[in-house]
């Protein structure tokens, strides 16, 4: 690695590209925690990235034809957050200063919605690479829909950097495929071949050969030799942005804690600070002050924030274009500008069918399927597909074309069988924004999902996860796919909105809320097997739903007992109350297809529901017990699953388990019994 001539450095740049490093290794160090051997190693690739191709606007993060930039590897965090605050986004010296402190914009790992200019939460490695490839999708659909031949209003890129550990994921594989089968030129990532690993050389873990596998991938592959080789890091973004076939990546020989005398090129620089001698060495090996901490001199000031005045620019030819495409193409316009906005035509759910008992009965993923294609004629930012399970989860829009290489209008994705990747690109799809992502497969296999789940609640994004199968109800095949844990898995992830509605009608209305949601994640768990649609003529209405919980059925007077349930156990329940009655048991019955939906609820009416004086309660749900004693309280119980399910026909797992009405009766006279 060199810094001289022959990597092409002037001065100034040189002292631009330490001023990252120094201001790396200062933050890390005043916090005494970080990352500071990436930041220091990219720091070349960064400051040519950022001031000779990035098109952004510091003095407004959310101009929408920005280019994305990715920061997969989120612990070199300090790396992003000097390039933010060197170019002028709303990100002070002092926040630098509060690096990994409590309240701080200048968290451990970036954090969407938290730091100006941070476009993704990164840390979990994989999910930024992933995330990258879902905003390359959304800009080639909007492109693909918007743009005219008079006007290219979407065209940016999406720029990742990525390390070894992020392609050691398996999730970086799955996106990977799936982004050099699509094609997605304008996607370009940046790895940083560094060799290191936290525990030592990459040689003891991964040694396959990146380049061949990224090329089976249908990717453009270049090496730069030299990280610190500015000309040739240009030459290679130039390359990159000049195929128009695949998707990119520029392997990037680079040097761990570049400058430190004693652990550049080491696993000691990877997640430790440097150590204040160190640092004072390294400053002095890079020919910056070896006292000065944070310190940007007015040369490297003035040179950084040349992005303000380009990007200011380069904003404001964009928005004489879109004037322009205004007014010739108004109703385009128009759409384009509700699908960036997230708004809804006033019609939205005009097509939604209105569910009868005289219907028969139809299994909630059917009648999902259904009302996600009425909805779909009305909303035309729902994109989404399956994890290759289409024809069971019910989520092809029958309508639309297939989103594919050259034909990215298609609203119908086939993710293929990548889950774990099919959440992690959701998730980017609506970091960008103008589309509505959704995605299925079978609520067994959330278990893949899970980590990019957490982060789509962490950031709280308005993405809809279609989960079928959702019980040992499933069968035949068993317990591999019969999910018992997952519910009670799903809802301990704050943030995340889980609705497993009774029938038809109340999917319907499940859908509702998904669609409307623009500050978090909706989970959809659905039935494979058939049910009645509930007679709302003598019930309560279906669009009780949105309360999360509600009074189904009810006599005279108190109740005796409250039986509680939710999905296909409320049918299993209401014939319960039946019985019961015969037995002169009054039982009022609570369908509660979402409890975060009914916590959301003031207490006054959650009180309506289970009255805090009925103390007898018995909840009914095919999947772990946990979590529903805040419901029955200590004088009720549960019938739920405390193990595995089994091979067999649904209707026997389910009697073989206890879910019959004849259980359902003899739990709850045992519980009324102490009362009499």
């Amino acid at each position: 690695m060199t810094e001289g001539g022959s990597a092409g450095l002037k001065n100034i740049d040189t002292m631009c590209i330490n001023t990252i490093r120094t201001l790396a290794m200062d933050a890390i160090q005043k916090a005494n925690s970080g990352h500071p051997g990436a930041p220091m190693g990219l720091a070349p690739a960064a400051y040519v990235l950022w001031m000779q191709y990035l098109k952004h606007n510091p003095a407004n993060p959310q101009w929408v034809n920005r280019d994305r930039f990715v920061l997969s590897g989120g612990h070199a965090s300090m790396l992003l957050y000097s390039l933010l605050h060197l170019t002028g986004y709303d990100l002070s010296l002092d926040d630098l200063k509060n690096f990994r402190q409590w309240g701080s914009k200048t968290p451990g790992h970036p954090e969407y919605r938290h730091t100006p200019g941070v476009e993704t939460t990164t840390g979990p490695l994989g999910q930024g690479f992933a995330n990258a490839v879902g905003m390359a999708m959304a800009e080639r659909h909007l492109a693909a829909r918007f743009n005219r031949p008079d006007a290219a209003i979407i065209d940016h890129y999406t720029y990742a950097m990525c390390g070894d550990g992020d392609l050691m994921e398996g999730l970086s594989s799955e996106a990977a495929s799936l982004a050099g089968h699509l094609g997605l030129s304008r996607l370009i990532v940046m790895y940083d071949d560094n060799g290191i690993s936290i525990e030592g050389s990459t040689d003891i873990a991964f040694t396959e050969d990146v380049r061949r596998r990224f090329d089976a991938c249908h990717w453009h592959v270049q090496t730069v030799e030299d990280g610190n080789d500015l000309k040739a890091i240009a030459a290679a973004l130039d390359a990159a942005r000049q195929e128009k076939q695949r998707p990119s990546l520029i392997m990037l020989k680079t040097q761990i804690a570049y400058g430190s005398p004693n652990k550049a090129g080491t696993a000691d620089a990877h997640g430790a600070p440097l150590g204040k001698e160190e640092v004072c060495l390294t400053k002095k090996c890079l020919g910056c002050p070896e006292d000065a901490e944070f310190c940007i001199s007015d040369g490297v000031q003035a040179r950084f924030r040349l992005a303000l005045e380009r990007g200011g620019d380069a904003e404001a030819a964009w928005q004489g274009l879109m004037d322009a495409y205004r007014s010739r193409h108004p109703d385009l316009a128009e759409t384009l500008q509700r699908a960036l906005d997230g708004r809804l035509a006033e019609d939205w759910d005009a097509n939604v069918p209105a569910f009868k008992p005289s219907d028969g009965p139809v299994a909630t993923r059917a009648a999902s399927g259904t009302v996600l294609n009425a909805l779909a004629a009305k909303i035309d930012t729902l994109v989404g597909g399956s994890a290759d399970l289409a024809p069971s989860n019910k989520t092809y829009l029958n309508e639309a074309p297939e989103f594919q290489k050259n034909s990215y209008e298609g609203r119908n994705i086939r993710f293929g069988v990548r889950e774990h990747a099919m959440a992690a690109i959701m998730s980017g799809m609506a970091l960008h924004g103008g589309v509505k992502p959704y995605g299925g497969t079978f609520l067994v296999f959330a278990d893949y999902m899970r980590p990019s789940i957490r982060l789509a609640a962490l950031m709280g994004l308005p993405v809809i996860y279609v989960f079928t199968h959702d019980s040992i109800a499933v069968g035949e095949d068993g317990p591999t796919h019969q999910p018992v844990e997952h519910l009670a898995s799903l809802r301990a992830i704050p943030g995340l909105t889980v609705i497993r509605p009774a029938d038809a009608a109340e999917t319907a209305d499940a859908w509702r809320v998904a669609v409307t949601s623009t500050d978090h994640p909706v989970a959809l768990a659905l039935t494979r097997q058939k049910l009645a649609v509930l007679d709302r003529d003598t019930l309560s209405p279906e669009d009780s739903l949105a309360k999360g919980a509600y009074v189904l059925a009810d006599g005279d007077g108190q109740p005796d007992i409250i039986l509680i349930a939710s999905g296909s156990e409320v049918h299993l329940v209401m014939a319960a109350r039946e019985r019961l009655a015969e037995k002169g048991v009054k039982a009022r019955v609570v369908s509660m297809p979402s409890w975060e939906l009914f916590e959301a609820m003031p207490a006054s009416y959650r009180e309506t529901v289970l009255p805090t004086d009925i103390k007898t309660r018995l909840a009914v749900e095919m999947g772990l017990p946990m979590g529903w004693e805040r419901y029955v309280g200590d004088a009720g119980a549960i019938i739920g699953m405390n193990g595995f399910g089994a091979s067999a026909p649904g209707p026997v797992v389910q009697e073989k388990f206890g879910f019959t009405v004849e259980h359902v009766v003899r739990r709850a006279l045992e519980i009324l019994k102490p009362q009499t």
